[in-house]
């Protein structure tokens, strides 16, 4: 149950899988799940071997310096983590069937077969070995063929100075200096509010699963030196 190891392709494999749909290895939000799995991880994993790691590993980077504060037991390991069964994580179809004839029709949904290999005998270890990695192949090759392309929008945030005096343009800078994996800024403008205060007024482009708008205010706001709050002002899904 959960995790097995991040050294082998079938770890890695495990936990490519489990955030192709997620951002977070728990919840909707960093937590201490995703702190240990990042801490078991010795690098980033390969970008074009693992997209779906990689990406994950890369956002849960920005909130390094939070680690000791994020939700969660410290105490668990990442083993404690991931799928209920690595088995059906990496081969959903279930078991696989036990002979060549069979694999080639796709198996039989209601048989159970010991994909470990659980006979001592030999030549058996060695089909049920051959089976796996070629199930494990159409997998890959089915969910390659699923992808959809990602969920977006398009915002229009409204970042409000201080007072007439803030230096604007510092601000616009500040704001465009975050970076991050699925956000795009787009066009700006500032905008007269009253008493020669102006707004700025900027468009940007996230990709759903990857940026959260609340993390990302949060983020602008903590511009103090310019920054009063900010706004979604309009949004529409691309």
């Amino acid at each position: 149950m959960g995790f097995t190891d991040f050294l082998s392709d079938t770890g890695m494999t495990l936990l490519d899988n489990w955030v192709l749909t997620r951002s977070y290895i728990i919840g909707y939000g960093p937590s201490q799940a995703d702190v240990k799995s990042y801490q078991a991880l010795k690098s980033a994993p390969a970008a074009e071997k693992f997209p779906h790691a990689y990406r994950w590993y890369k956002h849960i980077g920005t909130f390094e310096s939070e680690f000791s504060t994020l939700p969660g037991d410290p105490s668990k390991e990442y083993t404690a983590y991931g799928p209920e069964s690595s088995d059906l994580t990496v081969n959903p179809a279930g078991g696989a069937p036990n002979s060549e004839k069979e694999a080639a029709k796709g198996g039989d949904d209601d048989e159970e077969v010991d994909l470990f290999g659980s006979d001592d005998d030999e030549e058996e270890d060695a089909e049920n070995e051959r089976i796996k990695a070629e199930r494990l192949e159409e997998y890959k090759k089915k969910k390659a063929g699923k992808v959809k392309p990602a969920a977006k929008s398009i915002v229009t945030l409204d970042v409000k100075p201080w007072d007439d005096e803030t230096d604007m343009k510092e601000l616009e800078k500040a704001v465009r200096s975050i970076e991050k994996d699925g956000l795009v800024w787009a066009g700006s403008k500032f905008v007269p509010v009253g008493f020669g205060i102006k707004k700025l007024q900027i468009n940007l482009v996230v990709e759903d699963d990857k940026v959260s708008l609340d993390e990302l205010q949060e983020e602008i706001d903590g511009f103090e030196d310019y920054v009063q709050s900010s706004d979604i002002a309009a949004m529409q899904k691309l």
